[in-house]
């Protein structure tokens, strides 16, 4: 399993082992743990670019998922390893929800990263109410397996920026 990792942001510094391990954790948990993803984390700007080119909705959004192969029934057993796809979550976005909900940042990117990976798998809260409690019942399920949140974000020292990195390959 590899988790591809790009971190397109400023002001903050991510914890990419602990993310990439966390990733892994949530692959694992949802029975694609042979499976390849990448998690991109991104400002405002450029999600709401996304979420109007691919959703038209001219406004950011906390994360998006695009999968990369044809979603099977949730729950439904994975017969093939590869590529699941992509996780694209707005840091900003993120961390106004935490503050509006009484959470950490940390909270809500792992919530997020759940939320998306489980879209990739197939679940769409969007689809009904009985589907959007399917999945909420599913990410609390994953957020219990995965047990302490880990540190993800940090602010860098001030005066110094943190290094822009390509898409980077963690296996």
């Amino acid at each position: 399993m590899a988790v591809y990792l790009r971190v397109r942001l400023i002001r903050l510094a991510v914890r990419r082992t602990a993310l990439v391990r966390l990733a892994k954790q949530v692959l694992a948990a949802v029975g694609e743990a042979s499976s390849e993803l990448s998690v991109d984390l991104i400002g405002d700007r450029r999600m709401r670019r996304l979420n109007r080119e691919y959703r038209k909705k001219d406004r950011p959004t906390d994360v998006l998922a695009f999968p990369m192969r044809e979603a099977l029934a949730p729950g439904a057993p994975r017969l093939t390893s590869g590529i699941l796809g992509d996780v694209v979550i707005s840091v900003p976005t993120a961390r106004r929800q935490a503050k509006e909900g009484g959470r950490s940042l940390d909270e809500e990117l792992v919530w997020l990263l759940v939320h998306g990976v489980l879209h990739l798998c197939g679940y769409d809260h969007e689809r009904s109410e009985p589907e959007a409690r399917r999945m909420q019942r599913r990410e609390r399920h994953i957020l219990r397996l995965l047990g302490p949140v880990p540190r993800l974000v940090t602010r860098p020292e001030p005066g110094s920026r943190p290094a822009r990195r390509r898409g980077r390959k963690t296996g």
